[in-house]
């Protein structure tokens, strides 16, 4: 949890935010507090809206009901990028995909996006792999496919890197990662492209969903309200949270996660059983920083166990020879550089 969290959970409680009605004028304030503090921390401008969901997961379906009528195409890079993509099969539309090998990102300069496509989907941290596309490849796409919708996985990013979210259609994120909050609770960036989009496919008599159909979602959230009974209580500490992160400034909080990355990666490079799996250092993830281990990844977990540190195993069929470590907010300098030292202390 972001260190704040305590605290304001228990304000949370002391206030009965869970109980309140979403119907209240009480849950409308929460509600706009949240927004406003988010669209300020990410730089939103006014034709970008945000609209709350269930999960990350859940905005892949939304976008695959809402904003895409036949085709997309995905550069996936790991397991939630290919996820993504197995989701639009699954609703019965064409799901076109550049695949690169696992510890790489697509190579956008070989990239061949047919102009069918409606939406091109990038994975800007692959949390599976540990393999960032650099935003730099993101400003290129937008150049390069004009009349695409351009979609962005920022879920173990946001906010942590510094996406300009004016060159993107849309963008995504759940709010247990950077944000250090209890799951249960998606961000979903919408501009409006991505309404005229869905006001196209509604015409056109296509299924856009139903009670979190876009233009269900974004009337109620006009009005600071959501269209189901939703996660208030997360939804108040996520507004804290952001709350916090604005006083303390996310300049400095992102100059901690390069200096906290910078770290782990030495102490991969260091340590003789460690290496780096993202070979290419312009493709290390800053937030998730993940190793390649020569030694069982469960032998290395439970030596820091003991210490009251939790690190994470690798994801699907790396889960024995990797090691995934959060580097988000809430992680201290301290803390990671205390990880860092029993790596290379380790033998």
């Amino acid at each position: 949890m972001y260190f704040t969290v305590e605290s304001h959970l228990k304000q949370a409680l002391k206030e009965q935010v869970p109980s309140i009605s979403h119907r209240s004028g009480t849950f409308k304030y929460i509600y706009k507090h949240t927004v406003t503090g988010l669209k300020q921390l990410l730089n939103l401008n006014d034709n970008q809206h945000i609209v709350f969901t269930a999960s990350a997961t859940e905005v892949w379906e939304r976008i695959g009901f809402n904003l895409i009528e036949r085709e997309s195409f995905h550069l996936v890079n790991g397991a939630f990028s290919k996820k993504f993509k197995t989701t639009i099969d699954q609703l019965g539309k064409s799901a076109l995909m550049s695949e690169a090998d696992d510890g790489k990102v697509v190579d956008i300069n070989k990239l061949l996006v047919p102009e069918s496509a409606e939406l091109i989907s990038i994975t800007q941290n692959e949390t599976s792999t540990g393999a960032s596309q650099p935003l730099e490849d993101i400003y290129s796409l937008r150049k390069a496919f004009p009349n695409q919708l351009i979609a962005v996985d920022m879920v173990s990013a946001a906010p942590s890197v510094a996406l300009d979210y004016s060159q993107v259609d849309t963008a995504y994120f759940s709010v247990q990662k950077c944000f250090g909050l209890p799951a249960g609770l998606g961000v979903w960036v919408i501009n409006q492209r991505c309404i005229d989009k869905c006001e196209q496919l509604l015409n056109n008599g296509h299924t856009i969903g139903s009670y979190h159909s876009l233009p269900v979602m974004l009337e109620q959230a006009l009005k600071y309200q959501t269209p189901e009974t939703p996660n208030v209580l997360n939804i108040y500490l996520l507004g804290k949270v952001v709350e916090d992160m604005l006083n303390k400034d996310l300049d400095q909080i992102r100059r901690e996660i390069d200096y906290k990355a910078a770290v782990l990666y030495q102490a991969f490079e260091q340590a003789a059983y460690l290496q780096p799996f993202v070979k290419s250092e312009k493709h290390r993830s800053k937030t998730t920083p993940v190793a390649n281990s020569d030694i069982p990844s469960s032998s290395i977990i439970k030596h820091f166990t003991k210490k009251g540190i939790v690190l994470g195993a690798g994801y699907g069929k790396y889960k024995d020879n990797h090691l995934r470590i959060a580097n988000f907010p809430t992680h201290s300098k301290e803390h990671i550089e205390m990880i860092a030292d029993g790596l290379c202390e380790l033998k």
